[in-house]
């Protein structure tokens, strides 16, 4: 008897533990797994949204890495250049940022983390506003104004327009909203950290602060910085929205056109959904490709 009743209780506890998963899991079904799926059967398919889908197999995959000389000269390029410095570069700002808050009084800490992690969520906004107002192309824009001013130019820059500034500047812009919620697990592992290992590595001979975070600080705070890692390796593939608020959909020249700009061209203004959908199988393909190559460098060994 006590057998069976203590079998019952696990059974309830199981209930009441999938009751908790399953919204979810349903979340997760709705808007991640299934929108996945159709995207994968969706590529093997010639689809205008307006007619039934039909079979075309490998042909879309074919088009995009034979055909399509905008995805290959420039849409790609383009996004491994831009992943590269505001994954990487943001990522290693992210941590040197946090680790620098973390020496600060609490305080200041707040309002500090606060001010560098505001950008990410009111990006779009700003890119509106302020970065349109800092590089407008007239001489009343405040970039072209200060370095005329300066006598670095004599005349204004059409820096939106000009295909030789504009990644760069849609990389300085995701550098600046790359402070995200990795930033934020950063903190939390920075200050989490077993003070008693700073006192034994004090006894150790480590004397200053940097010898701390590559000895100590780092080390323990692996999980935090593996979740930062691929948060940013995720938002610097997906990030084509600068690109669009500045200079519109394709930008000129496809000077910043990531593939994310590219899915939305052909998704979303040529009806061309089959198309777009394995553009974007490519583009989970290489999340994945580079999660994993992050998932190896900082997931611990034994």
């Amino acid at each position: 008897m006590a057998k069976k009743s203590s079998i019952a209780r696990r059974e309830r506890n199981n209930i009441s533990g999938y009751f908790f998963a399953g919204p979810y899991a349903a979340i997760f079904l709705i808007f991640i797994l299934i929108p996945v799926l159709l995207a994968a059967i969706l590529s093997f398919t010639n689809f205008n949204a307006i007619e039934w889908p039909s079979f075309v197999g490998f042909l879309n995959y074919i088009t995009l890495l034979t055909s399509d000389e905008v995805f290959m000269q420039h849409v790609l390029p383009n996004t491994v250049v831009y992943a590269v410095v505001v994954g990487i570069g943001g990522y290693i700002l992210s941590f040197l940022l946090a680790w620098s808050l973390c020496n600060l009084t609490k305080p200041v800490r707040t309002v500090f983390a606060l001010i560098l992690y505001s950008p990410s969520m009111t990006a779009g906004v700003a890119m509106a506003v302020v970065w349109k107002v800092i590089f407008s192309g007239d001489q009343t824009g405040l970039l072209n104004s200060w370095l005329m001013s300066l006598g670095v130019i004599t005349e204004p820059v059409i820096w939106l327009v000009s295909t030789k500034y504009l990644l760069a500047i849609v990389i300085i812009i995701g550098l600046w909203s790359s402070m995200g919620i990795g930033f934020l697990s950063m903190i939390a592992g920075i200050l989490n950290a077993d003070e008693s290992l700073y006192e034994a590595a004090a006894i150790d001979g480590v004397s200053n602060r940097f010898q701390e975070m590559i000895y100590v600080t780092i080390p323990q705070m692996k999980p935090q910085m593996l979740f930062a890692a691929v948060m940013a390796v995720v938002g610097a593939f997906q990030n084509g929205m600068i690109s669009s608020l500045l200079t519109g959909n394709p930008s000129p020249g496809y000077a910043a056109q990531l593939i994310v700009n590219h899915i939305e061209d052909y998704g979303f203004m040529r009806y061309e959904m089959g198309y777009a959908a394995a553009v974007s199988v490519v583009l989970l393909l290489i999340i994945q490709l580079f999660s994993k190559g992050a998932n190896a460098l900082l997931t611990e060994k034994d």
